[in-house]
């Protein structure tokens, strides 16, 4: 996991001397004054602070396990538990982005970023935007880039608001398309499901353990029958519980298997399967591949 303080030391090239470390390190930059020469490609892996990037240009974004070809005006939401990584910007790129860490948002200004629905849906948090709204979105990001200049007692509580203004801006504006609405009992029960699921994760430490693995388990939860559940989410997304709760396990299994230092084994026993044949069992059976191949290509 690369820290924010590795992110000015390798990116910046210089760690701020008035930067707040007790309020969450806020700092925002313009992208066009902060190209580095003979970049190289970023590592995939997560952070230990979320990001927010207003890009224009084209470039290749990877969010988690998918690919994204972004094109024109672009909003780009990155969470510290989700990897990521980019090429190398072009010198026709411009924007801006701002790092903070969670602490932004502690004590009286507590904003659950985590927990917002814009990081609830599979899809990535990465929005396209119409001229106007790139016009809205820069002139916040000017106002950012302004106030952290200046010396105003109260500086840090204006950008709060700015920032919490593009969290919100985006989810009203475009909202996931795979965000369940409360309208019938199936998509409440799903949406439900679906919570409890990503709950879950991300699996950060070898001391966790997955605790709700079967169908059976979210419906206790849920407190309808197994069967009950099953139908709402198959009529609903399409997929039996079991396809969802495998596939997202899958998926991280394969962040563990990558972007971390741990044993098969090690993740086996966090990802609570009974043993390492069942696991190997499993992920071949999910990727078509064993996980020591995985790991290693």
């Amino acid at each position: 996991m690369e820290t924010l303080e590795e992110f000015y030391k390798y990116k910046i090239n210089k760690y701020p001397e008035n930067l707040h470390k007790t309020i969450g390190q806020f700092n925002v930059f313009q992208i066009e004054t902060r190209m580095i020469k003979n970049e190289e490609l970023p590592i995939h892996i997560r952070r230990n602070f979320f990001k927010i990037m207003l890009f224009s240009g084209e470039n290749t974004f990877r969010y988690g396990n998918q690919n994204i070809k972004i094109n024109g005006n672009t909003l780009i939401f990155f969470h510290p538990n989700i990897p990521y990584s980019y090429q190398p910007l072009s010198t026709k790129t411009k924007g801006y982005f701002c790092v903070f860490k969670n602490e932004f948002f502690q004590g009286n200004y507590k904003l659950d970023l985590g927990n917002l629905s814009l990081f609830k849906s599979s899809n990535p948090p990465i929005f396209q935007l119409s001229e106007s709204n790139y016009q809205e979105i820069e002139n916040l990001f000017s106002k950012m880039l302004q106030e952290v200049q200046e010396d105003y007692i109260h500086k840090y509580d204006l950008i709060r608001n700015y920032v919490s203004e593009l969290y919100f801006l985006a989810m009203k504006w475009i909202p996931p398309k795979n965000l369940f609405q409360y309208g019938d009992a199936s998509k409440r029960i799903t949406m439900i499901f679906t919570e409890l699921l990503e709950q879950q994760f991300p699996i950060q430490y070898k001391s966790d353990k997955l605790k709700l693995r079967l169908p059976s388990e979210y419906a206790e939860k849920i407190f309808v029958h197994v069967n009950y559940l099953n139908r709402c989410v198959r009529k609903v997304t399409g997929k039996t519980t079991s396809q969802h709760i495998f596939e997202r396990i899958g998926t991280e299994a394969k962040i563990l298997l990558k972007h971390t230092d741990w044993t098969i084994s090690e993740i086996s026993e966090t990802l609570s399967f009974d043993d390492l044949a069942h696991f190997n069992k499993f992920f071949k059976k999910q990727t078509g591949m064993n996980p020591t191949y995985f790991k290693s290509v």
